[in-house]
């Protein structure tokens, strides 16, 4: 039985379009459907809603040849109309998937994709299954009385964050186009609307498990934990104790998910169980940024008031969230109470080793340290209260540590008012590069590898935003893209890109897109 109205079916836009060429091209786009076969309490069906003049923003080639995407060959118009929803492939069969999550700790027990279609399934010739999702292409039945748009701003955020996470070697979703629908958002002020196409390993979320759970449907629970090993740890199918296989490997893959996060200074900003990948890529990128001056206590969510989701309670929120897809799962650990909470704890006090041994193996190679002592994490620790006391920023930071290897450069390079307190740590971090194999040389080459040039700044990402709503200008939404393609390697042309900001320029907020 649906739990949810039927959508009214889209009215098309009367649109040109005499590209046969283009149309067939994008009519030999195949979907499959795998979620799709699922129960129908998994998802409501829902069709993009036609936007008034879609114009492309950007389309990601190299992320398309990677999908087996053959559309180098369509022109930008026809591309508009593909990646607004306005015109789909013969095999798209939209749906908005249910779920629910724990925003801010407080739980709501239907949420749902509000403002997003899934058009299917790629399969890429590497044989990865991935998801084709429009975001901000209208109402389903799960948008809550909003109206299933997206802002440019945002949509401009999320396809260079995500897709410099990317680059950075983040596991994240990415974008695959973004394109402006000739419509007005109603957000604080009037907004141009955009839409942006982002692809993923799945959707599944952790509020998935929970939306089932809420509703004590133990079987769709199972349904989805098969679904959800078979999609994504498929060598576990067989095993007994899969379920709790499976959530090890979901915790493992989140340790080192925010891990990663910590090492580049990036927070996400709404850590919700519904914005939790059970894939273990970082999804939904809303009021998230990466820091200029270190502060474990850096909020940047405009709804964050009491920094739940700092930069340094992402490892114990990552932690929260697990602990509620344990009991989303607790049914299918043991039919004993009991039993399945013991392993559910067994299981999650695994978290904190885990995530600092993924912590220290992302910060060491910052370092330029390859083995492995007792006394890195005091000497990384230290290294960062000096960088918060001083406001040293973060990226630059590092960045300048393996020029002074490299280089021999002078400590003054790094700015530190309190000198005599760094020269005491360069001493000890250089006695214990003295350690490491391939001298100085090996060590600048590896801080090289693993200390960005350049993050989408935050003030960056604003001027890019900024121009774009503004005056229709997107050239430095465009320098960004191509920048942050190849973050780790010096571009001297982009110089000014890798600069922090002033004290005029600094962003102390970011907001959602809804």
């Amino acid at each position: 039985m649906r739990l949810f109205f039927a959508l009214k079916l889209y009215q098309p836009i009367s649109v040109a379009f005499t590209d046969h060429g283009a149309l067939k091209i994008m009519n030999s786009i195949t979907f499959d459907h795998s979620y799709h076969r699922l129960p129908e309490s998994f998802y409501a069906r829902a069709r993009p809603l036609s936007v008034r003049a879609p114009e492309l923003i950007a389309f990601n080639h190299e992320l398309a040849a990677a999908l087996g995407l053959e559309l180098s060959s369509v022109d930008r118009s026809a591309l508009a109309l593909l990646f607004s929803g306005n015109r789909l492939p013969e095999s798209a069969e939209p749906i908005a998937l249910a779920y629910a999550g724990h925003q801010f700790g407080h739980f709501v027990p239907q949420l749902g994709d509000g403002r997003a279609h899934l058009l299917g399934e790629l399969l890429a010739p590497d044989g990865v299954r991935h998801d084709l999702q429009l975001k901000g292409s209208g109402r389903t039945p799960f948008s809550r009385g909003g109206d299933g748009r997206a802002a440019l701003g945002p949509v401009l955020r999320e396809y260079l964050l995500s897709e410099a996470m990317h680059a950075l070697g983040v596991p994240t979703t990415r974008a695959l186009a973004a394109v402006t629908t000739g419509e007005t958002v109603m957000r604080d002020v009037p907004r141009p609307g955009a839409i942006v196409a982002r692809v993923a390993r799945s959707h599944i979320r952790v509020g998935t498990f929970e939306y089932f759970a809420a509703r004590g449907d133990q079987a769709a629970l199972a349904v989805l934990a098969d679904y959800a090993i078979g999609r994504h740890d498929p060598e576990l199918g067989k095993l007994d104790d899969r379920y709790a296989r499976w959530l090890e490997a979901i915790l493992d893959r989140q340790a080192r998910l925010v891990a990663r996060w910590l090492s580049l200074g990036f927070i996400h900003g709404v850590m919700n169980t519904d914005n939790t990948a059970v894939s273990g890529e970082t999804i939904d990128y809303g009021p998230c940024a990466f820091m200029d001056h270190y502060d474990p206590a850096q909020v940047f969510s405009s709804i964050d008031r009491n920094g739940r989701y700092a930069y340094a309670n992402q490892p114990r929120i990552a932690h929260w969230n697990l602990a509620r897809l344990a009991e989303a799962l607790l049914g299918l650990l043991s039919t004993d109470r009991q039993q399945a909470t013991e392993i559910a704890n067994d299981i999650l006090e695994g978290f904190a080793a885990r995530f600092e041994r993924y912590w220290l193996g992302a910060m060491r190679p910052k370092l330029g340290l390859q083995q492995a002592d007792d006394d890195d994490a005091a000497l990384i620790q230290d290294l960062l209260d000096l960088m918060e006391a001083q406001r040293a920023d973060f990226s630059q930071t590092f960045r300048k540590l393996a020029n002074l290897v490299a280089q021999d450069r002078n400590a003054a390079e790094l700015q530190f008012e309190s000198q005599p307190a760094l020269d005491a740590w360069l001493q000890r971090w250089r006695r214990r590069l003295q350690n490491e194999p391939g001298g100085p040389a090996a060590a600048a080459r590896l801080m090289a590898a693993h200390n960005p040039a350049f993050i989408p700044r935050n003030h960056q990402v604003e001027r890019a935003i900024r121009a774009a709503e503004d005056r229709g200008d997107f050239s430095i939404f465009h320098e960004l893209r191509q920048l942050l393609v190849q973050p780790y390697r010096n571009q001297p042309e982009f110089t000014a890109y890798a600069e922090p900001p002033e004290p005029h320029e600094r962003v102390l907020q970011t907001f959602c897109g809804t």
